[in-house]
């Protein structure tokens, strides 16, 4: 794993710019103004995503001198064209750091994007990031805190719950059951050591037929379960629709409507959309965290104050404007602004913030106004 130090000395560059910097160093250029911008470009411009990691980048420029960054508000949703982080000074004080640049931008806005898929798809129900498993330990942090950024409800992680604050979920893994061997007995060993405050949501499906374990784990604790955990195995599924109706089913008739159904493994938003006439909130793995990142670009515009860019770019500085429409517009920097416009960019540092809430409720604040759909 690279250390924060060896990310902060770039040594986690491409071995290119790190060439690049010797070439310049030995023309005496090294210290030449430019202005650089990262976007994304896709050919579908109606594709939308969440603006996530700029705090990471906000971290890195702490240590670099000479540069005005300025960026969107982290957890913006922008579209494909829009500079979402800009850099103006010396080549040599950000060059080397181009490829942590994008690889903190790439992923975190791509976990983050995911989880406000899943948020869409699911409405008011809740979303939990369960993912964090299926990516490396070190970067668990970074998701859940990207994947509460972008609507989920509750993590998973205990380190991102302590580090940022958030929300904490638990329910209980197949491994307790098994070494405890059922369903009621892990049941009631939750019910009788966890804190009252964590949800009773027990998993049914380790031994049992759903529809039985329901009432097998609502009987355990009839006074205390919240939901009962599905979290059957793709072969063993069928239609996972009509496996919940049945268990929805048993639990009403038995006195259990208030259990929630809870749907885990393989969840994605097409899941979501199928499950919604009885599921009641969804564990999202890898939807989540191995969502497809967002392939952000960093491209020089400018160079030493003369325009110049590479071929299938849009040259020059630009503003990403706000109209009282509430209508994005991508201008040239020396264009008017409209009257009632606003600069969606601000300097870096504050662009980001430590309320991770703040951030969430920025993201769902945008998905609520129906500009953005799946």
């Amino acid at each position: 794993m690279a250390s924060e130090r060896e990310i902060r000395d770039a040594e986690v560059a491409d071995s290119y710019f790190h060439r690049t910097m010797r070439v310049l160093r030995a023309r005496g250029l090294e210290d030449i103004p430019v202005h650089a911008e990262v976007t994304y470009k896709t050919s579908d411009p109606e594709e939308w995503f969440v603006v996530a990691g700029l705090d990471e980048i906000a971290a890195l420029f702490e240590e670099v001198e000479g540069v005005e960054a300025r960026a969107v508000p982290e957890g913006t949703i922008c579209r494909p064209n829009e500079p979402v982080l800009t850099l103006s000074g010396p080549y040599g004080a950000f060059g080397e750091h181009e490829t942590a640049i994008l690889g903190f931008l790439c992923q975190a806005s791509g976990v983050a994007t995911g989880a406000a898929r899943c948020r869409l798809a699911a409405g008011e129900k809740p979303v939990v990031s369960f993912g964090a498993r299926r990516m490396h330990p070190a970067i668990a942090p970074m998701i859940e805190r990207a994947a509460y950024l972008g609507g989920c409800d509750s993590v998973a992680v205990d380190v991102a719950t302590r580090r940022f604050g958030l929300p904490a979920t638990g329910t209980l893994p197949h491994a307790l059951a098994l070494i405890l061997g059922s369903t009621a007995e892990a049941a009631r060993a939750f019910d009788e050591v966890i804190e009252e405050d964590a949800p009773r949501t027990i998993l049914i499906d380790t031994f049992d037929d759903e529809k039985f374990g329901a009432l097998i784990a609502a009987r355990a604790i009839p006074d205390s379960i919240y939901a009962v955990r599905l979290d059957t195995p793709g072969n063993r599924r069928g239609d996972f629709l009509d496996l919940m109706r049945e268990v929805r089913w048993e639990l009403d008739r038995h006195g259990y409507s208030h259990v929630k159904i809870f749907a885990s493994g393989g969840i994605d938003v097409e899941y979501i959309l199928y499950l919604a006439p009885v599921c009641d909130a969804y564990g999202v793995g890898g939807a989540i965290a191995d969502a497809p990142m967002i392939d952000y670009s960093l491209d020089i515009v400018e160079v030493n104050g003369e325009d110049r860019s590479k071929r299938g770019k849009r040259g020059g500085r630009k503003r990403l404007l706000t109209l009282e429409t509430g209508e994005r517009r991508v201008v040239p920097a020396d264009s008017p602004v409209p009257p009632g416009a606003n600069d969606l960019h601000r300097p870096l540092q504050e662009a980001v913030t430590q309320d991770i809430s703040a951030l969430r409720t920025r993201v769902l604040d945008q998905l609520a106004t129906g500009v953005f759909g799946l």
